[in-house]
């Protein structure tokens, strides 16, 4: 007897930083807290609030979506993404560059630390783009960003290799329920069958 489990994507969730805030100790920034949706954020991935003033024609404005809050990689570091009960699939998310123009960005998607998915996309500072990047079964995703020129018309003239991120979508696997019970009368049979072949 063959038995056939398979995984179905739910729905896909948008995670938009809204719902986040600033810590007193730093008014500008925040680290992302782990199990934020549900998901466990590195160290280095922060979140603020690109409609304040401060920012004004950077990316970490420019690359807004859904309202005002958006991430980043502090410091210009790797940042990864983890799933700590399992796998998850990264649909997308939109990307800008917050001082270089022409930014490298590259996710590349792990499974048990073996390499499946690897993308490298390129952004500038004028706004946000969308990214389809459709890593399926995944429990780490990382971004590395590299490259680029200043762009000399922001308000710092500053420069880095940080990147601004704005509604990250995933879709975390989970079994159909139509699936369990077809597998659950399957074991049960099985069982059956070896009592009656122990009579």
């Amino acid at each position: 007897m063959l038995i056939v489990l398979w995984c179905s994507p739910v729905l896909a969730e948008v995670l938009t930083f809204e719902d986040l805030y600033l810590s007193d100790d730093n008014e500008y920034y925040a680290k992302i807290p782990n199990a934020y949706g549900g998901l466990n954020w590195s160290e280095n991935f922060y979140q603020l609030d690109g409609s304040d003033p401060v920012w004004t024609n950077l990316g970490y404005d420019k690359g807004r979506v859904s309202d005002n809050h958006v991430a980043f990689n502090c410091w210009e570091k790797d940042v990864t993404v983890t799933a700590p009960n399992g796998r998850f699939d990264f649909n997308g998310a939109y990307l800008t560059a917050a001082w270089n123009d022409g930014l490298n960005i590259q996710a590349t998607g792990y499974f048990n630390s073996v390499l499946l998915h690897d993308q490298t996309v390129v952004v500038d500072t004028t706004g946000p783009t969308w990214f389809s990047f459709n890593y399926l079964g995944i429990d780490e995703l990382k971004f590395s960003s590299s490259g680029g020129t200043p762009n000399p018309n922001n308000t710092w003239l500053g420069d880095g290799t940080h990147f601004v991120m704005d509604n990250f979508t995933f879709t975390e696997p989970i079994p159909e329920p139509a699936t369990m019970i077809l597998l659950g009368s399957g074991l049960i049979g099985v069982l059956g069958l070896k009592r009656k072949l122990r009579k």
